[in-house]
């Protein structure tokens, strides 16, 4: 049995469909990315163009996988 908390961190899952907690994971994910200041993108190798682009990707695009 898992719980959110298990299921938070936890990779896509490997059925062809995404599930709700993956969006809502990557959403997190994403708004995280914008966040971050030049010099953080560069210590994980994105340029603030790359980060832009990913984290303004539509969300419904998970599902197309």
């Amino acid at each position: 049995m898992s719980t959110l908390s298990n299921c938070r961190h936890a990779p896509l899952r490997t059925s062809r469909r995404a599930s709700l907690l993956d969006a809502l994971d990557i959403y997190r994910q994403r708004l995280a990315l914008a966040r971050l200041d030049d010099h953080a993108l560069n210590d994980i190798g994105l340029t603030r163009e790359q980060a832009d682009t990913e984290a303004t990707r539509p969300i419904w695009d998970i599902f197309r996988r």
